[in-house]
This record gives structure tokens, sequence and C-alpha cells, in this order.
């Protein structure tokens, strides 16, 4: 499997991130998706109902009334039912997507095993399980059972054949302080001005995501004018996260109520500037800048002194791109490695030039040529 690890090159169209479309179709989202065009959606985001299974008011112990899930929308008949709606929408949503698109769906121990098994005999291919770890979680009242201190997310290609799917790697590990991006997210819960309240004080809904856990999910594994849907856009925080970084966005959404929230709430988002956005290029996808470039366009002269980050090794720039250490002539890599006495070295980043504000990389020259280079 092919897989974009690394985002777009710089030689990819630079994209409009003010001209992103957003919408939200008020409507059932099974057959909503189904007018979309097959194999237009780049990413999918679902957060379904969980089917709770609630038989009642929820009290704490002083008998006030828990803020619990008990709308119709997360009430089913049967797991039989559930189960056939759960079918339905994956089903809708697949046929939307590309095929290098990949999936979201978030849930809890109610429904996320059930939604799981549903995706694999569907031919969706599971790529990763997510767990969202909750820093603020909801105490067990009853003192019955384990806090539920986390939900699940199932990341998943469209089929086992699914090539070049997005997952911005390098982006996510250097974010990270160099360390792979890992597989449990310390997230808290959405609170204080993010969570939307209505009129009345209360919250307009009762599941409202994190923007926080979105924003990873979307940088994660799309990319700026990229297209996202959600089949259940409830409050719209796919729809927000999706306009700040530069995403184009379809929600769904069947509740006018929250639909005119979620409307509200979309059109206040201001993208992020644009240069915050483009996507991370590592140095294997930048095109590729030979050291002679440097010398044809007069940034290093023929005759010119390399050195080392110390200035204790020193090497002269020939007219024709290689440089000279003693009687040794070679590539800038080659030489690097003689004058240190190793096996190998990578000239861009060992060799410096000496400017009026003191040593400078070569690698740093290379990088305004590429600048120029993506900027054509």
């Amino acid at each position: 499997m092919v897989v974009s690890r690394r985002g777009a090159s710089a030689r990819a169209p630079r994209t409009n991130f003010e001209s992103a479309s957003h919408s939200i179709i008020v409507g059932d989202c099974v057959a909503e998706m189904s007018k979309l065009q097959p194999g237009s959606v780049d990413l999918v985001f679902a957060d379904p109902p969980y089917n709770l299974q609630l038989k009642g008011d929820l009290k704490r112990p002083d008998e006030s009334h828990v803020d619990a899930v008990n709308d119709d929308w997360d009430k089913f008949d049967s797991f039989s039912a559930y189960d056939d709606f759960t079918r339905a929408w994956l089903l809708a949503a697949r046929r939307a997507m590309k095929p290098s698109a990949t999936i979201w769906v978030i849930g809890s121990y109610h429904n996320i095993f059930r939604v799981g098994a549903i995706m694999q005999d569907l031919g969706f291919w599971l790529l990763n399980d997510i767990v969202w770890r909750k820093t603020n979680p909801m105490p067990n009242f009853r003192g019955r059972r384990f806090t539920n201190a986390h939900e699940t997310m199932i990341w998943a290609a469209r089929d086992e054949k699914a090539k070049g799917y997005t997952f911005n790697y390098e982006a996510l590990k250097a974010a990270n302080e160099d360390v792979q991006a890992r597989s449990d997210w310390l997230i808290p819960l959405c609170t204080g001005e993010e969570r939307l309240k209505g009129a009345d004080g209360k919250k307009v809904h009762p599941t409202q995501k994190p923007e926080g856990l979105l924003a990873r999910v979307l940088l994660s594994s799309s990319k700026p004018g990229d297209l996202v849907i959600d089949p259940f856009n409830g409050t719209g925080t796919t729809g927000a996260v999706a306009k700040r970084l530069g995403r184009s966005y379809i929600g769904f959404e069947r509740d006018k109520t929250y639909a005119k929230a979620a409307e509200a709430r979309i059109a206040a988002v201001e993208p992020l500037p644009e240069e915050s956005l483009v996507p991370f290029m590592t140095a294997r996808e930048a095109p590729r800048v030979a050291f002679s470039e440097l010398i044809e366009r007069g940034m290093i002269m023929p005759g010119t002194k390399l050195f080392d980050a110390k200035k204790k090794l020193g090497a002269l720039v020939r007219a024709d791109g290689a440089i000279m250490f003693g009687d040794k002539v070679g590539s800038i890599h080659r030489i690097g490695a003689v004058a240190q006495g190793a096996q190998a070295c990578n000239g861009w980043t060992f060799w410096h030039v000496e400017t009026k504000k003191g040593l400078k990389l070569i690698d740093e020259l290379r990088a305004e040529i590429r600048a120029g280079m993506a900027a054509e």
C-alpha cells in the first residue's frame, strides 16, 4: 500500500483557502450523502448516535439530574435496527469517498465494537484505533463501574487496496518533539466558551466534541483544500475546524436547531493565515537542487571556502561544482566525509559559507532556491 506520509509537495498547486466552501445540508444523512458525486470526498468524520440504551434519567447521589444523552436520535428499537442504520450510512459514505479517502468514526463501548465489525464486513480497511483519553471525564456517580474516561475512534481506508491515503506523519512527529505520534490522545472535554449554549444557558447539544480533537484528526489525515464531510453534523465542530484549517466542508444534520447553531458557529470562524497551513514538506519530497546551482546563481562564488560549524575544517569551491580538501576532490558529501574521516556525510548540513553575519549553512541557500520554485 502506498501511503502519502508527507503531504503535498512544493510543486503542488497553491490552494486558495478563502474560496473553500462550507455548507450544512438539513436532512437524512443517508439520503443526502447519496446525492454526492461518487468518489468526491477526501475525508469523512462521523460521530454517530451511540445507542446508549438509557432506560431512565440518570441522577447524582444528591438526586440532581445528570445531563445525559436521552434524545430521540440516540434511541433504536433493537441492536438489529441500530446495525441496519449503521450499514446504511456507512455505505452512503463509502460511495462518496475517493479511492484514497479515509474515514474516522468515534464511539463509546456501547457501539464502537458493532460499528467496527460492520465496517470490516463492508470492506473498509482498519488503519488504527485511537483512544481519546479525557482529562476531565464525567465520574461514575453510582460507583458500580469504572469511570468512562475515554472514547474510541476507528480510522480506516475505503478498502484493503486503497493507495495514496493521506497521513501527515512527519508533520505530526515534528509537532510531537520529533517523536512518533501515538494512538492515545489526551484531550479535555468540550467546556467553557467553546461549548455552545442556548438562550436558557443549557447546552445546545449533549455530545459536542472538542475542537482540539477534530483539529488533530484533520491535521493528521487531510490537506488544505480537501473536502471533508460529517454525516452527523451536530453543532458543527468538524465544520468549524475544517474552515479554520482551509478544508472544504459539507455537514449533514436532520435537526434544524442544531443546523442553525452550527451555521452561525461556522460563519464566525476565520481561516488561519495561508502560510501557517502550507503542507509540511520533507527533504525527500522537496525538488532536487544540485550544489552547482548555488554557483550558477551566484550565491557561492568559485574560490570560496566552505567550513564546518566550528571553522576547523575548510574546503575550496571549484567552478565545476566540486569542492577540494587538500588533494581530494569530490562532492560536498564525499569531501565532507573525507574531512571528518567518516563513512558518510550530508554535505548540505555540514558545510557553511562565511557571510557578514557569520557562518551560514549552505542548506539555507538551497532552501531559498526551493522557496522560489514553490512560488512559481
